[in-house]
């Protein structure tokens, strides 16, 4: 595997502990509706969360939140969509959070970013 898949791996692993520790229960990992992939999706409470987990080894190009584009929001949302449609009942809400994960050999850092975007105005806004 390459290395950037297990830093990917790693993040989302890295990802997925954080949201248990916050008492989270996670539902699917890496869940495919079509050509679209969510990362991980979650419960807590009511709530569906539908995350996109993003992890980089350094932030010298960015942040990694902000390579959340605007056509992986709109997958994440009909891919939820999709989910909802199956799993959920009328007293659910949906919610969309970014996890971004700094890895390497001096950093560890994982950021949570709770209701991130919305779908039907797509566009980051933390």
């Amino acid at each position: 595997m390459a290395s950037h898949n297990e830093t990917g791996k790693t993040g989302e692993l890295l990802a997925k502990e954080h949201l248990m520790q916050k008492g989270y229960t996670i539902l699917e990992q890496n869940w495919r509706y079509k050509r679209s992939e969510v990362d991980l999706i979650a419960r807590i409470g009511n709530t569906f969360v539908f995350i996109e987990v993003k992890t980089r080894n350094t932030e010298f190009f960015g942040m990694p939140e902000s390579f959340v584009t605007d056509k992986k929001q709109e997958q994440l949302a009909k891919a939820a969509e999709a989910y909802c449609t199956e799993y959920a009942d009328d007293n659910m809400d949906v919610r969309y959070d970014i996890i971004a994960v700094i890895l390497n050999a001096h950093e560890k850092k994982v950021q949570h970013f709770e209701d991130a975007f919305f779908p039907d105005n797509l566009g980051l806004y933390f």
